[in-house]
């Protein structure tokens, strides 16, 4: 990955095996993306996408900073992780802005953020990089046939190959290379571990010959998760026994880098905030269930209007857990 790899993120993105990852990543856009009509974006959409709230793009947003920061070489903007990272940030938008305004929002922040020469070479990426989410869409809807006995790999093969339509070798590379790696290990991993022809000591075998084979930052990936959950752990026993955030702060500074460090303190505080909204939502909640001066409806709809006021459409999906 390209820039400072930030351990907090990673977790996130690799804690699942590569076949959950294969498989929910299309299945997310199927949700979130149509793939009709993709069309050009008008000026005024940026600014529409921050009427409702001039310091964040969407409620659910807040107290989140970027993910992803891009990168100029030779007057272009570079075709890395960092870049992708950057759109699916804002991508995840989808469902509190539409596909239209998220793009320009996009380009308004490649603007505030890249010098003036390097705006083309972004922007065309970023068209071709939604053209190539939507097909995903298609994808997903009308799959190839299968060659490969396994149905996790021909996927990959899959939306490797739609890639292709999309993007140069030089950027598949820059952009997926770290994450392909991790996923044709995973994928190795899965097939040896349900091969029927090999005993245990043949699967042990090959999993240390995959081991032996694997590169230096690609072992360091697949650790730091463990690494991560290592150090949370001593956070919260810091916590337990009194310790202020600068304290965990400079831990984390010395384990991972300041600015891994950053970004898990803004995890931290995106959590509490979260939390904190939801007492106050249950609280309120317990009491408009036990005013037995409410009709059921009347109940219900009360109900419904603190939803609307507290939460997005899209937090809401979440409120069950809680409830």
């Amino acid at each position: 990955m390209a820039g400072d790899p930030c351990p907090i993120t990673d977790m996130r993105k690799r804690q699942l095996l590569a076949s959950a990852v294969l498989a929910a990543a299309v299945f997310c856009l199927c949700l979130i993306l149509k793939p009709a009509g993709i069309q050009p974006q008008q000026p005024q959409f940026a600014q529409a996408a921050r009427d409702d709230n001039p310091f964040t793009f969407v409620k659910s947003m807040e107290g989140t900073t970027q993910d992803g920061q891009p990168n100029v070489a030779d007057n272009s903007v570079v075709a890395d992780a960092e870049l992708r990272h950057m759109f699916d940030y804002y991508l995840g938008a989808i469902g509190e802005k539409t596909l239209p305004q998220i793009h320009a929002e996009i380009e308004l922040q490649l603007t505030h953020q890249l010098p003036a020469t390097a705006l083309p070479s972004a922007k065309q990426l970023l068209e071709r990089y939604i053209a190539y989410k939507t097909a995903l869409v298609d994808l997903e809807k009308a799959p190839p046939q299968q060659t490969d006995a396994n149905p996790l790999r021909a996927r990959m093969i899959a939306m490797r190959q739609v890639r292709q339509r999309y993007f140069s070798p030089k950027e598949i590379a820059g952009m997926w290379g770290a994450e392909d790696a991790y996923d044709d290990d995973a994928v190795a991993r899965w097939e040896i571990m349900q091969d029927p022809h090999l005993n245990a000591e043949q699967k042990r075998a090959k999993l240390a010959k995959l081991d032996a084979a694997m590169p230096p930052a690609l072992r360091a990936e697949r650790e730091a998760p463990l690494k991560v959950a290592l150090e949370e752990d001593k956070a919260k026993q810091m916590r337990a026994a009194g310790a202020g955030e600068d304290e965990i702060y400079r831990m984390r500074a010395a384990t991972f880098s300041p600015e891994a460090a950053a970004r898990m303190a803004a995890v931290d505080q995106e959590n509490a905030q979260w939390k904190s909204r939801i007492g106050d939502y249950l609280e309120q909640r317990n009491k408009l269930l036990g005013d037995a001066t409410l009709s059921d409806a009347n109940r219900q709809t009360a109900l419904q209007q603190l939803r609307d006021a507290k939460f997005s459409a899209m937090e809401q999906k979440r409120l069950g857990a809680y409830e």
